[in-house]
């Protein structure tokens, strides 16, 4: 992995321009062309930027990112470069315009390197349903790099950019963040605009950043986070200022610490490293509590609901009609186009999510999912009077292998057992490196804290890492 703290080190000792740095970055995803990370790669765009770039560290000038290569999500918009969201039903769209948080990385001259892979329309947890093909984790390549994030987790294990963005529905940026060994946040919800991220599941939705620690993660953070008027869901906030805080780790602080019947549900590998830190966030100065959530059973029921039945309504809209694929003939083309657009994995979800919506349904399934999901987020407020944060694990055990779980959707959702409360929640959460397994694997751990206080996540995660 790369940090942008060691790039602008070189730039100051003249080793390196960001037009070099940029070459060697493309360079490198040549090389490693067979993990399968990226669906576009921007190379004469990123040149074009990097000498932009090394203009204003001439003149004096630098903006807050100048040179930060960052590669996105291929579910996020940029003007006039293929967004295919992983999905033969988008394989050639470009957009017309830019997401805000690619618009405002831009703006403090960072460079796009090009666009991730992604499991096809954000829908899956191991990146095997992209259109494109599966990506590999770097670390094993006989394992997943999880997801839906894949792709942008597998970038910065890789070293092939300095940060990420991804999106996190469910835990598609923690749980590949977890696999891969890097940091991985999902701010709350409404922190960064979604204005430009195709939509699965509207109220869930967040873009997250994936990086190699908790410094690059904050100067994003600062960045891309704020008001945004083309969003009506984003919070009427200033923009964070994290990074120049990132130091001020409180002296002292309370952490919740889960149950052993929750912790049952882990392999050892994820047991022992929960321990372990609970010894760090002690010596940290952290008072540990534990905390007794009243309803994990319904977390992932409730999701898959509400999720379903979102991305069943946001997904209506590819018929075929107005753009991306058409099937060929004018019979049934509708129908045809859905069938032959979409993977299995998003049939799957829309179908489900066609049945929760439907007459007769809906009260049974849907209302009670929202009702549901109503008490998690009052578990949570109620954690929050009495915790700082709260120490999770990231997922259930390290990655599985590719081809695994695939054919076991039932299993495949239960790797998002320990994430997708954040979401229903709302609150923001971080997965961050907790060594590795037995067999060399990377082991994530989660942060979560209520809302608005990314500050303290990041603030712990960079204590910990030393």
């Amino acid at each position: 992995m790369i940090k942008y703290s060691d790039f602008l080190e070189k730039i100051q000792k003249k080793e390196t321009t960001c037009v070099d740095f940029t070459r060697e970055i493309l360079d490198k995803i040549e090389k490693n062309k067979h993990l399968n990370v990226f669906i576009t790669v921007c190379g004469e765009k990123a040149l074009a930027q990097a000498a932009e770039s090394d203009k204003r560290f001439s003149e004096g000038n630098p903006r807050k990112l100048e040179g930060m290569i960052v590669a996105v999500k291929d579910n996020i918009s940029t003007k006039g470069i293929r967004t295919t969201c992983a999905s033969r039903m988008l394989e050639n769209f470009e957009p017309i315009y830019d997401a805000t948080a690619v618009e405002r990385l831009m703006a403090e001259g960072a460079i796009i390197i090009g666009k991730t892979n992604l499991d096809e329309f954000a829908m899956g947890s191991s990146n095997e349903t992209s259109y494109f093909g599966n990506v590999l984790n770097p670390i094993n390549n006989e394992y997943t790099p999880g997801g839906s994030s894949g792709g942008s987790a597998a970038a910065v294990a890789a070293g092939l950019c300095h940060v990420a963005l991804g999106s996190d529905t469910g835990g598609s940026v923690r749980q590949p963040a977890a696999f891969c060994g890097t940091i991985g946040l999902k701010p709350t919800y409404g922190r960064i605009s979604r204005w430009g991220l195709v939509a699965f599941a509207s109220s869930l939705d967040q873009i997250g950043i994936l990086s190699a620690d908790a410094a690059d993660t904050a100067r994003m953070l600062d960045v891309i986070s704020g008001a945004d008027a083309k969003d009506s869901t984003c919070a009427n906030m200033p923009p964070s200022q994290t990074f120049d805080r990132l130091s001020n780790s409180p002296e002292k602080f309370t952490f919740g610490v889960i149950s052993n019947e929750l912790l049952n549900n882990c392999s050892t590998d994820i047991i022992n490293a929960y321990n372990f830190y609970v010894e760090k966030l002690k010596s940290l100065g952290g008072e540990p509590r534990v905390i007794s959530l009243t309803n994990p059973k319904i977390w992932i029921p409730t999701y898959n609901i509400l999720a379903t039945a979102e991305a069943s309504s946001n997904l209506s809209r590819y018929d075929g009609v107005r753009y991306g694929f058409r099937a060929e003939g004018e019979d049934d083309f509708v129908t045809r186009t859905r069938s032959e657009g979409f993977g299995m994995e998003v049939k799957r979800r829309i179908m489900l999510g066609t049945f929760v919506l439907s007459s007769g349904y809906y009260d049974a399934y849907y209302t009670k999912a929202q009702k549901a999901r109503r008490l998690i987020y009052d578990d949570y407020n109620r954690i929050f009077n009495e915790v700082d944060v709260l120490l999770m694990p990231t997922t259930p055990t390290p990655p599985f292998k590719i081809g695994e779980k695939i054919n076991d959707p039932i299993a495949m959702y239960y790797s998002d057992l320990f994430t997708i409360s954040a979401n229903l929640a709302a609150i923001p959460a971080i997965s961050f490196p907790a060594g590795s397994s037995a067999d060399g694997l990377p082991i994530g751990l989660q942060l979560q804290s209520k809302h608005y206080n990314e500050d303290i996540l990041l603030q712990l995660s960079n204590a910990l890492s030393k």
